[in-house]
């Protein structure tokens, strides 16, 4: 099954896909104001094309653990993908700190950092699946 990550921000959405073994995260381009009626049905269409089986939003949490204006405005956005999405496709949240200072340190492609933002977190929570199927 594929996953798609999202690194949701009001300007733009980094984007990571998954091969369909759950194995590596390739970054695509990043999506411009996805919460915009074009930006919103711009990701629809690339969950729907990609035959993404799952969908991961980043959840920025503040350093502390605690819930920021940003954390507020992903849980909002997640839960408007869920609803278009229906149950065939689940949206999840999953952590998103570091994933950004992550992507700048490992530079590298010519993709967005935004999307290799997207992929850090991908590859943190396929390996965090893939332990968890383990035990």
């Amino acid at each position: 099954m594929r996953v798609l990550a999202l690194d949701y921000g009001s300007a733009r959405c980094g984007v990571a896909l998954s091969d369909p073994t759950g194995t590596l995260a390739t970054p695509l381009d990043a999506v411009e104001r996805p919460a915009s009626k074009k930006g919103f049905a711009t990701l629809v269409t690339l969950i729907r094309d990609r035959e993404a089986g799952r969908v991961v939003v980043g959840l920025p949490l503040g350093l502390s653990g605690d819930d920021t204006p940003q954390t507020t405005e992903a849980r909002a956005f997640a839960d408007r993908l869920a609803e278009r999405l229906g149950p065939d496709v689940p949206v999840s949240l999953y952590d998103e700190r570091f994933t950004t200072a992550i992507a700048q340190r490992a530079g590298g492609t010519t993709a967005s950092e935004d999307s290799r933002a997207a992929a850090v977190l991908l590859e943190d929570w396929l390996a965090r699946h893939a332990a968890e199927a383990q035990a």
